[in-house]
């Protein structure tokens, strides 16, 4: 099942549902009866500048008019790039883009979804290869508007040794799915996926990621963690499959989310399947709310009930900046999260 294609026919039947059981929180057929036209053309340099164009030497665009970009940093090659995907008024975006880091080359990429007050649909799929050796840290950043609709699909493939580090910070949409495939090859590659979802009103976001370890040596560090509150709805769906074969595989995964309203809502489905010896997995999965004994020790040194919850939420999803390999890297998602919560 195609969503590029249902986009393209403009077929509803052709969206997943949550009969698909890997869908059943985010239904885009029950949703969508109706799919809008194909998105026109867009004046490019219209667009404004991005939220990572200063830290970046170059930027891609996908919108109307653009809807495939292709990334190559040859071998021993360094590279700050931005990608931004932007969707405008009621119309539909299906956009592409292939990211191969050579041989020993790194790639830091920052990756934003812009999206004004219309109620598109965009669909972005990305495959992305590193080669042995290789090295990239992408950094997600997704800013829909109140009626939009996204899915973004990666496929990442990873050679021996390489290196892959991920952080998708979100604050949701009307239906936001951010889903990450990985076949890792074990290999002595590394693996670290992260994410941080912020959602109020009635916002929805859905972070599905899979990691297949297929051979010896492997390792995969991933920490998610969320906040949500009114009557907004958080999906988190990590699924870390060891294969027959896979040994001393490294895999551990955590989800940890609050809940400040009586209505939000959170879904959580952390798995592990493995099917090899002398491996080191473990998950965790917690879903509560603020810890009500700092918050008193808070506010019994004078801090406002408003200020102090401000600075355990604060603390509590920026671990997921903490964890970025490049400190550079780290202030535009501090700087990002800081804003949704002082809002």
């Amino acid at each position: 099942m195609s969503i590029a294609s249902a986009l393209k026919a403009r077929d509803p039947a052709q969206l997943p549902s949550k009969r698909d059981e890997d869908w059943r929180w985010t239904d885009l057929r029950g949703l969508l009866r109706v799919l809008p036209p194909p998105a026109g053309p867009v004046d490019l340099a219209g667009l404004g500048t991005g939220p990572f164009d200063a830290l970046a030497t170059q930027t891609h665009i996908l919108a109307g008019g653009r809807e495939a970009v292709e990334i190559v940093v040859p071998a021993q090659g360094e590279a700050t790039l931005a990608l931004r995907a932007v969707s405008r008024g009621e119309a539909a975006l299906s956009a592409r883009a292939s990211v191969r880091v050579g041989r020993g080359a790194k790639l830091r990429l920052f990756e934003s979804y812009e999206g004004d007050a219309g109620a598109y649909v965009t669909h972005v799929g990305l495959e992305i290869v590193l080669e042995e050796g290789a090295a990239l840290e992408r950094i997600v950043l997704a800013a829909d508007g109140d009626d939009g609709v996204l899915v973004s699909q990666a496929q990442v493939a990873l050679g021996a040794r390489a290196e892959y580090g991920q952080t998708v910070v979100t604050s949701g949409a009307r239906r936001q799915r951010l889903e990450t495939a990985v076949d890792h090859p074990g290999a002595d590659a590394k693996v670290r996926l992260d994410g941080a979802y912020l959602l109020a009103g009635k916002r929805h976001a859905d972070l599905t990621t899979v990691v297949r370890h297929l051979g010896v040596d492997g390792t995969t560090s991933q920490l998610a963690k969320g906040v949500v509150r009114d009557q907004a709805r958080a999906i988190f769906q990590g699924r870390i499959v060891v294969e027959e074969g896979a040994d001393r595989t490294d895999a551990r995964m955590g989800h940890h989310a609050l809940i400040l309203s009586d209505q939000a809502e959170v879904d959580a489905r952390p798995e592990l399947l493995i099917h090899a010896d002398d491996v080191q997995c473990a998950h965790g999965n917690t879903i509560g709310r603020l810890d009500e004994e700092a918050l008193f020790y808070m506010r019994q040194r004078g801090l406002p009930e408003a200020a102090a919850r401000g600075l355990l939420i604060e603390a509590f999803v920026g671990e997921v900046a903490d964890r970025m390999w490049n400190e550079a890297a780290r202030e535009p998602i501090r700087a990002w999260l800081a804003e949704r919560l002082a809002g």
